[in-house]
């Protein structure tokens, strides 16, 4: 009878141990699969360029490209041009969303200001940054403020609507809780609203972010005589398509890579620990 005992166990686990590598390769295969669609094009550009598919004066190769950016990084060229473009979306990013979770927050928290601003506000950002360029050129010139804030503009629209949607969210269970403990209206906007709305800004900030990135390198190839977007228009000029290529996968993957990061500041925001106290005393008082 031990020896029945001692043997029981012996099939489960070895089960386990078959089940190891199964999951290890699913999550090896999870990790690899948004890389299956870039791989396949990256292929079928390298199989088009030998095969002479495309005109190397349409599409080079993807090497010829590599060649450029290697010159581009060894020359300086590349860091001069990512210095001036992060330079431009940084300042005009900071502004704009500054000035978008001021009057998001003003909005949500003053509701006859949002009957006053919201209407006009909702009109004026249907109209894409390209139709504002000539009115901001007549007002300020062709030079970096005319950047700073077409940039600025762009990243304010996101920004102000998600901190306005951020504010109005918080259940009113949480403010009324919030009275009761006798918090002042200060308090209650910095220790449960705004916790409560984190979450909601930080998308709001990355999204704002994705804009400013664009609206960078349109006004980059609209007026501009450096920058990431400067060297598609050069490269275009030239006919040199390596470069306007190198120069696209560069905006590419600067974009993608602090995307990524504002994603995982957005993936750890969350409720703050005075909003979880209030909720869980709001529970405990309904119950």
């Amino acid at each position: 009878m031990s020896g029945n005992t001692l043997s029981a166990p012996l099939p489960s686990t070895r089960r386990g141990v078959r089940q190891a590598p199964a999951e290890l390769l699913r999550n090896a295969g999870g990790r690899l699969l948004p890389w299956l669609l870039p791989l396949a094009l990256l292929a079928l550009w390298q199989s088009g360029a030998s095969q002479g598919w495309i005109s190397p004066q349409v599409l080079p190769s993807p090497h010829f490209v590599w060649l450029t950016l290697q010159d581009l990084y060894s020359s300086g060229d590349l860091w001069l041009n990512v210095q001036a473009s992060m330079q431009r979306v940084l300042v005009g990013f900071a502004v704009g969303s500054a000035l978008g979770l001021a009057l998001g927050a003003a909005m949500g928290l003053w509701r006859p200001l949002e009957a006053y601003i919201l209407p006009t506000f909702n009109a004026l950002v249907q109209i894409p940054v390209l139709a504002w360029l000539p009115f901001v050129l007549l007002l300020v010139g062709i030079g970096e403020p005319l950047k700073y804030i077409l940039i600025a503009k762009a990243a304010l629209v996101p920004v102000t609507l998600n901190t306005l949607q951020g504010f109005r969210q918080t259940p009113a269970s949480l403010l009324e809780v919030a009275r009761v403990y006798g918090y002042t209206r200060r308090q209650q906007v910095l220790e449960v609203v705004l916790p409560h709305a984190l979450p909601t800004l930080f998308t709001g900030l990355r999204l704002g972010f994705t804009k400013a990135w664009l609206s960078l390198v349109v006004v980059e190839l609209v007026a501009s005589s450096e920058g990431l977007g400067y060297l598609i228009v050069y490269g275009r000029q030239l006919f040199q398509l390596d470069l306007v290529m190198a120069a696209v996968i560069v905006v590419g993957a600067i974009g993608y890579v602090i995307d990524k990061l504002l994603d995982m500041a957005e993936a750890r925001a969350g409720g703050g620990q005075a909003a979880t106290r209030l909720g869980a005393a709001s529970t405990g008082a309904q119950a």
